[in-house]
């Protein structure tokens, strides 16, 4: 029996051979392996302590998925714009940390098109690939345009989103593997329908602000043995102890045979788990 304790941030991940992801979790000074933990009885404990992941300050609840609530107030990492990126006010001097947003938001960024449980649109920095579409449990995914802040990325996410969703139905991403879709063609069809929102944005940001991409589609494949026909889902709040076979993991979730578990919903949580 392996058991690991200490406070935790989402989980880890690499892309291997045929698209494999691997997991790793870090819980306390440990990655723990979970992959190799397939198939065995896992069990998760919640200590009812929780570290703010920014200030280290011990607090009751967490905000923003790991953050005191002053320091969600303060980051730029917690601000409205990172789930809105439209909203992005750098340009207009008010962001929260200038020097943040210069090095995460005033660089390249990615429009794609993935496969969750459905086509949808989204949007990421060039340094979180692939980590963004691993995290969104997509099996298949193809950059379509690269533009030059988060700004833009949000306004050409806006303009695909009259079209196709910009949401993930995590429930749907759990049932199982959706069927295969060709990215290349969709991508097709959606650019000619957001020319004259393109032309706009080129006119306001430069034309070379955004460059249209031809990619190819990236594969995923998620280390799930079995999925659950129903999805019930844990809550360590509620239930401060779960228990239950490891069938996989997709996304940010652990799959067990007795329901899930979204982990990055507990960064910042001390956690005891065991491996059995």
């Amino acid at each position: 029996m392996t058991e690991v304790s200490g406070v935790i941030r989402k989980l880890k991940s690499t892309l291997g051979d045929n698209g494999v992801v691997h997991y790793q979790l870090p819980i306390g000074d440990t990655l723990l392996n979970l992959n190799d933990a397939i198939g065995k009885k896992l069990t998760i404990k919640n200590v009812k302590e929780i570290t703010c992941c920014n200030c280290g300050v011990s607090i009751n609840k967490s905000y923003s998925q790991g953050y005191c609530y002053p320091c969600m107030q303060k980051l730029a990492q917690c601000d409205m714009c990172i789930m809105k990126p439209e909203t992005c006010h750098y340009d207009k001097g008010t962001c929260r940390e200038p020097e943040w947003g210069e090095a995460n938001c005033m660089i390249d960024h990615y429009v794609y098109l993935s496969n969750t449980s459905s086509l949808k649109v989204g949007i990421t920095r060039h340094t979180q690939i692939p980590t963004r579409w691993v995290d969104q449990g997509a099996t298949q995914a193809l950059p379509i345009f690269k533009v030059s802040t988060r700004l833009q990325s949000g306004l050409v996410e806006i303009a695909l989103a009259n079209f196709i969703s910009d949401k993930t139905n995590w429930r749907n991403m759990l049932k199982g593997v959706p069927e295969s879709i060709d990215l290349k063609a969709k991508a097709d069809e959606l650019k000619p329908l957001i020319c004259d929102a393109l032309a706009d944005l080129r006119l306001e940001y430069g034309f070379d602000a955004i460059e249209e991409l031809h990619e190819d589609v990236v594969e995923l494949n998620f280390p799930v043995t079995e999925y659950l026909p129903k999805i019930s889902s844990f809550n360590l709040d509620k239930t401060p102890e779960i228990s239950g076979q490891l069938l996989g993991v997709k996304g940010q979730y652990l799959i067990f045979d007795t329901g899930v578990i979204n982990m990055r919903k507990y960064g910042s949580y001390k956690l005891t788990v065991n491996v059995d």
